[in-house]
């Protein structure tokens, strides 16, 4: 390897590079060799690694389609169970509505019957009140006529 620039000293001086490798410092030429002994250990141990075949990648495809339509499954239960679920609640909320509205529309005609039996007795009573069999101017004369009737 032959260095075309000059390479520059401490001082700022320029310095004469190296012509060849091995004229360069044995620290650094036995770290070159190192890096260089790595690199090929490496690049020997990438190209002898078994390589990925078609089967290998079909067979990955298989399994990832089966954990997929699985999922898809298991979504489907859940939010067929969630539904049915809410479906169930809706229903016994409107039943629960209708017994509401069926046992205030009973208690309203068990307070109308007392009502209308509280206002007959109440007529009753007024009438009872206000009927006589006489006027009030006459009443001496009538007394007098139950009298002669009780003897």
């Amino acid at each position: 390897m032959i260095w075309n620039r000059k390479a520059k000293g401490p001082a700022g001086d320029p310095v004469d590079a190296p012509a060849d490798i091995e004229a360069l410092d044995p620290v650094l030429k036995q770290a070159l060799g190192e890096f260089k002994a790595s690199v090929r250990a490496w690049s020997d141990d990438a190209y002898s690694r078994p390589r990925v075949t078609r089967e290998t990648v079909v067979r990955k495809r298989k399994i990832a389609v089966g954990w997929s339509f699985a999922a898809v499954l298991l979504a489907g239960a859940l939010s067929g169970g969630l539904y049915q679920r809410h479906h169930q609640d809706e229903l016994a909320a409107r039943i629960a509505a209708q017994r509401a509205v069926e046992a205030r529309r009973q208690a309203d005609e068990q307070q109308r019957a007392r009502n209308a039996q509280t206002d007959e007795e109440v007529l009753a009573s007024v009438d009872k009140d206000l009927s006589r069999e006489a006027p009030s101017a006459m009443e001496p004369l009538a007394q007098l006529g139950d009298e002669g009737e009780s003897q």
